[in-house]
């Protein structure tokens, strides 16, 4: 017999790949998981009558849904939001980047079969838009998840993707976390597999660089390794640029022994450099303080120093209580602070050979200065100060934060932008973000755009949501928020168990805008849905005890 989770009575059976399941143990307009002896975990949903069946792990990193919310017709992964349809598995919201493999399900009274050698799921034929030619401009999240998007919908002509980097698109995220703490390869951060672009027939076109694009000709200017270049033209043209590190104003920016993270190649050279080295670390955002976190528990620096403007980390997005808490946890792993500091400049420590990839000598990291003199010995300095989009390719269109584009991506008949370069309209206004499943969600949008399928919802109907991973604890937004600090905050922040509500003031009947967790992801999830629809609660709701998971699956109902 299967151990099965969830309580599952004893006369639920199961024989090779069937399983047979209560009905009663559904309840209607909801879900339930069952864990098999074989770690495999099958999902039920149920509408009255109807039950439907499915793998029941998230596609993107394996949570259990069954922990997760059902809300209408939306079942929500508990972990990173990842939204599927409860009728049939389609992919509704990343971060998976697929939708669920489907189960044969057959009704025998009072109890269900369920055949997990049975997948219903079908592959559509790609006969849409067959005489036409879509060329992406980028190999990030948001340019891969339209090529992948209109591969996996249908899509079923000529798709070129145009990429700066000598790698097939992988997981950017994972760099400053699983990749750079040693707890993943190289190749396992790969999107789609080694094989992606072959086995959807895209042409990836590797170490070439976009030096101009024409958007009212739907034309781009392509320059390889040589200097050699080219125009190709578009039916439909997708610039995913991204964005770069800013480098701030500071004497010795420039020495070798200065890294930024970005790229996979920035990775290994920070893994590669900061063996038994003095570290440090300029910046307090979630970039900086993964990267600290990621060193720690590699174990290889001698020591890791964080430096901040404030006295506060991630200060523009959680409070200051859940910043205290935060620091306590990096603390208690060895890192060190120093805050309300300025890096004035990066010191260095003699001259050396000549540079192997310039005409002149370099100079290696010896420390840097504070504002107030003080000294910091380092050996290496990586650079957490934020991002710029790379939207220089696109000057004629240039916003000073991003490209401005609308609900679909769409900067001209058949031209998009997206991504950490779009500053698009949504539900909560026109903005610019610089996060991964926002980037994957504006590629779910242009994909569905360009073969003008309306089933799929536009940026309007959608909501900002990231995370953060530190020492294996993952803090959870979803929402925008100007500022942190018109908040309610319910748990212990200290104990790594806490759900915080942000306002944009601090009026009674003001709708909270966002909301950060540890250890609370069902809460988060009820609050995101609610925000979604429009009905996020209010602070006077919250204040007198609102039931956020019931009201979630009520007005979804």
């Amino acid at each position: 017999m299967s151990q099965m989770n969830n309580n599952l009575a004893d006369n639920n059976i199961h024989t090779e790949n069937i399983v047979t399941i209560n009905k009663s143990d559904i309840p209607n307009g909801g879900m339930k998981s069952y864990k098999q002896d074989d770690d495999s975990i099958i999902l039920i949903t149920r509408d009255e009558d109807e039950f439907f069946a499915f793998d029941g792990k998230c596609p993107h990193a394996g949570a259990d849904l069954g922990t997760g919310l059902r809300c209408g017709s939306r079942v929500v992964c508990p972990w990173h939001h990842a939204t599927f349809d409860n009728r049939d598995g389609t992919l509704l919201e990343p971060v998976a980047m697929r939708g669920l493999t489907q189960y044969q399900l057959t009704d025998e009274g009072e109890s269900l079969s369920v055949d997990t050698s049975a997948k219903m799921n079908q592959n559509l034929d790609n006969d849409k838009l067959i005489d036409t030619h879509t060329i992406i401009v980028g190999g990030g999240g948001a340019g891969f998840m339209t090529a992948n998007q209109l591969r996996h919908t249908g899509y079923g002509g000529k798709i070129t993707l145009i990429s700066k980097e000598d790698k097939a698109p992988y997981n950017r995220p994972l760099l400053s976390k699983a990749f750079l703490a040693g707890n993943m390869d190289e190749d396992k951060l790969l999107l789609g597999g080694a094989k992606w672009a072959s086995d959807n027939d895209i042409d990836l076109r590797l170490n070439q660089t976009v030096s101009e694009v024409l958007p009212n000709e739907s034309t781009v200017v392509i320059t390889n390794d040589n200097g050699n270049s080219e125009r190709q033209t578009a039916d439909f043209l997708v610039v995913a640029t991204g964005a770069e590190p800013n480098i701030p104003p500071i004497t010795g920016a420039d020495l070798d022994g200065v890294y930024t993270l970005r790229s996979m190649e920035d990775a290994k050279l920070i893994k590669a450099a900061s063996h038994d080295q003095r570290v440090v670390i300029v910046g307090t955002g979630f970039i900086g303080m993964e990267v600290a976190s990621a060193l720690a528990q590699a174990g290889t620096p001698a020591s890791i120093t964080v430096i901040g403007q404030d006295n506060r980390v991630m200060g523009n997005i959680v409070s200051e209580t859940v910043s205290n808490a935060l620091i306590k946890l990096h603390k208690d792993n060895g890192i060190n602070f120093v805050f309300n500091a300025t890096v004035n400049k990066i010191t260095q420590v003699g001259n050396k050979a000549e540079h192997p990839k310039h005409d002149k000598t370099f100079s290696q990291v010896g420390g840097v200065t504070l504002a107030d003199g003080e000294h910091i010995d380092a050996d290496i300095v990586i650079l957490g100060t934020g991002v710029t989009p790379r939207t220089e390719v696109l000057n004629e269109v240039n916003d000073p934060d991003g490209v401005q584009v609308d609900s679909h991506l769409q900067l001209r008949d058949g031209v998009y932008a997206l991504g950490d370069i779009a500053k698009a309209s949504g539900q909560m206004g026109r903005m610019r973000i610089e996060h991964w499943r926002v980037a994957l969600q504006h590629g779910m949008v242009t994909a569905a755009a360009i073969l003008n399928d309306d089933s799929v919802n536009s940026l309007e109907a959608r909501i900002p949501f990231f995370w953060t991973m530190q020492y294996g604890k993952s803090l959870r937004y979803s929402g925008h928020a100007a500022s942190p600090d018109n908040n309610i905050l319910l748990g212990s922040p200290d104990t790594l168990d806490y759900i915080e509500y942000y306002f944009d003031d601090e009026g009674e009947d003001t709708r909270a805008s966002a909301a950060s967790t540890l250890g609370r992801d069902k809460e988060l999830v009820a609050f995101s849905e609610l925000l979604r629809r429009g009905h996020a609660p209010t602070r006077a709701q919250i204040n007198t005890g609102f039931d956020i998971i019931e009201q979630a699956q009520a007005l979804s109902r």
